[in-house]
């Protein structure tokens, strides 16, 4: 059977996306979508998504991780399925309303291409062997170091990502620079099981672990892919609201396989 794709790519976290909105893609199986993010003898991607109806939404997102499985929510995803649904005139004008497995998201799209999605509110940090432990949509593990570029980002990573506190679920693990332009990260990301060139929920995470004041802040993100911007609101230390993510989305190419 053939099946339509595109795919998408936000400073480097790359994606295959479906279109479900008839259902024709819901006999794909966790080894079918592994198969197909293989950078080897597939397509090759971070993950693969599908864009479903949802009632009283624009969309429905649903997201894969690289290993075929069912994954939390994606932030560099998130904003590519906006762009993509913009490009297919899903949407109209340049905002819309989805529903992804964290819950409502709400986005907007610049003339340029760049996609400002809205996060859920995070709460709670906690302090782990002199490291941050939050979850943004998805779990992150914040490392602060002096030299990002230097880190073995795969075996340190790994380390931490199997460790016996966190091999049962997983958890993304984020080495963490903080610069005169602002923050550079490097991330190893469970489902992919490597170091990715990209990790939007991992960059909200390394802001928000890195802001030291309340009130409404804005974080320059670099990460190997390309920047992002992370803006939020911090109150009495341990609630952070309004939480954006904004960069680039782009479309590469479409076919079939």
């Amino acid at each position: 059977m053939e099946i339509h794709f595109y795919k998408y790519q936000g400073t480097g976290n790359d994606f295959i996306i479906l279109d479900n909105r008839n259902g024709e893609y819901g006999w794909l199986n966790t080894e079918q979508i592994r198969s197909m993010c293989d950078r080897r003898f597939g397509i090759g991607a971070d993950g693969l998504m599908l864009l479903e109806t949802a009632s009283e939404f624009d969309f429905r997102m649903k997201y894969h991780n690289a290993n075929g499985k069912e994954g939390s929510m994606c932030g560099n995803g998130g904003r590519c399925m906006v762009k993509f649904a913009f490009d297919q005139a899903i949407i109209s004008g340049s905002s819309c309303r989805f529903i992804a497995v964290d819950g409502e998201h709400v986005a907007t799209i610049s003339n340029e291409g760049m996609v400002s999605l809205k996060m859920q509110d995070v709460q709670g940090i906690q302090d782990y062997k002199g490291d941050k432990i939050l979850d943004t949509g998805s779990p992150h593990y914040v490392r602060f170091t002096d030299d990002v570029d230097h880190v073995d980002v795969f075996n340190e990573g790994i380390k931490i990502r199997y460790s016996n506190d966190f091999a049962n679920q997983g958890i993304n693990v984020n080495f963490v620079e903080q610069t005169e332009e602002g923050l550079s990260v490097r991330t190893y990301e469970r489902g992919v099981e490597d170091e990715t060139l990209s990790c939007g929920t991992g960059a909200t995470a390394a802001a928000i672990a890195s802001s030291t004041e309340d009130g409404p802040q804005k974080h320059q993100v670099k990460v190997r892919g390309g920047a992002l911007q992370i803006a939020f609101t911090r109150e009495n230390k341990t609630m952070f609201s309004d939480v954006w993510l904004s960069g680039p989305a782009v479309f590469v190419y479409k076919g079939t396989i």
